[in-house]
């Protein structure tokens, strides 16, 4: 396999419903950042690939108008996933394998703040025997939340999660900052969906975010410590909640061990809910040593369809920058942790 590291990473603040600019408006800063870090011309990227979602802007092909903020003449190969941009993560790694093309922007965006974001998700489920059922998404999770309570844990092992992520969260300036609170406060507050409260949930975020990969030599010449990548894959779950055990996450055992997830230091999973963090870091087999969302994860930013490729960042951002030599990124799609990816990055 050819080598291919992150080389750069860039992401907007996350923000609550405030953000009034349009989806081109939220990506050119961010592209633009992302190809100056990268060291590497915007006309000599080969490859561009990005991560969206009709439905949140309620239009056909909506992800064209972002490549407004690309600059699509003189022609550029260019291609689109309707995923996280984790999964576009995903293209641009197989299309730079072939080898005639070493550099590739990929990019993602999202604006949870356009529709009622929980009903719309219902439109994930199985259209015969859920979806007309319209449990809304937090309603799901929290069927999840409460079938691995009752498989031995306790209410307080989600608040610490929560306190944890508001905490390290401030440390974050893309970060939507919640008041730092105890877990024995947090148990006080009124649930939202029995059995989670409102910390136990993640806001609602409007957000974009680019990367620059590179493969080979190209990536040493630009950048001086590059976040390679050693692994990659990614699996999914049976549809129906029905038929597969929502305790655990067998799809991201798999894709850990296919990616080579063990010996990390750092760990960005893609936990939108308090409860799917320990069931992540179970089925990575995460040890205590491993530091887990230093950046906040999902439940401080959690932009639909950029979540997961920040997380991704966020675990690159650890290479580049020398703070960690081997770290993993996690990105989930779906209802009840359905679709999952590993990618474990490493310095050399």
């Amino acid at each position: 396999m050819r080598d291919v590291a992150v080389v750069s990473f860039a992401q907007l603040p996350n923000v609550r419903s405030e953000d009034k600019r349009n989806e081109v408006e939220m990506l050119m800063p961010v592209i633009s950042e992302a190809i100056e870090g990268s060291g590497i011309p915007r006309k000599e990227i080969g490859f561009t690939v990005s991560g969206s979602c009709d439905y949140l802007v309620g239009a056909p092909f909506s992800f064209v108008t972002g490549l407004d903020a690309v600059g699509a003449w003189p022609p550029i190969q260019e291609s689109h996933v309707e995923m996280d941009g984790a999964w576009a993560l995903y293209e641009a790694w197989v299309r730079l394998q072939h080898g005639d093309l070493d550099s590739a922007l990929v990019y993602s965006f999202g604006k949870s703040s356009l529709g009622p974001l929980r009903d719309i998700m219902v439109l994930q489920l199985d259209p015969y025997c859920v979806a007309p059922l319209w449990p809304d998404s937090i309603s799901v999770a929290a069927l999840q939340a409460r079938a691995w309570l009752e498989s031995g844990h306790e209410e307080s092992e989600m608040a610490e999660v929560a306190a944890r992520s508001r905490r390290d969260a401030k440390a974050n300036p893309m970060a939507q900052l919640s008041e730092e609170r105890d877990p024995a406060t947090l148990l006080e507050e009124p649930y939202l969906v029995s059995p989670l409260r409102r910390h136990d949930c993640p806001p609602l975020s409007d957000g974009a975010a680019a990367m620059i990969l590179a493969a080979g030599d190209l990536a040493r010449e630009v950048c001086e410590r590059p976040a390679w990548i050693s692994g990659l894959d990614h699996r999914i779950e049976a549809h129906g909640l029905g038929v597969r055990d929502l305790t655990t996450s067998p799809s991201t055992a798999l894709a850990g061990r296919h990616a080579g997830g063990t010996d990390v230091e750092v760990a960005e999973l893609h936990a939108p809910f308090t409860h799917q963090e320990p069931i992540l870091r179970e089925a990575l087999e995460l040890g205590p040593q491993v530091t887990v969302n230093p950046s906040g994860g999902a439940l401080a930013a959690n932009a639909m369809m950029v979540a997961g490729l920040t997380r991704i960042g966020e675990a690159a951002r650890r290479i580049i920058d020398g703070s960690a030599t081997r770290s993993l990124g996690h990105a989930t799609s779906g209802p009840c942790l359905q679709q999952n990816l590993v990618c474990v990055m490493e310095a050399r």
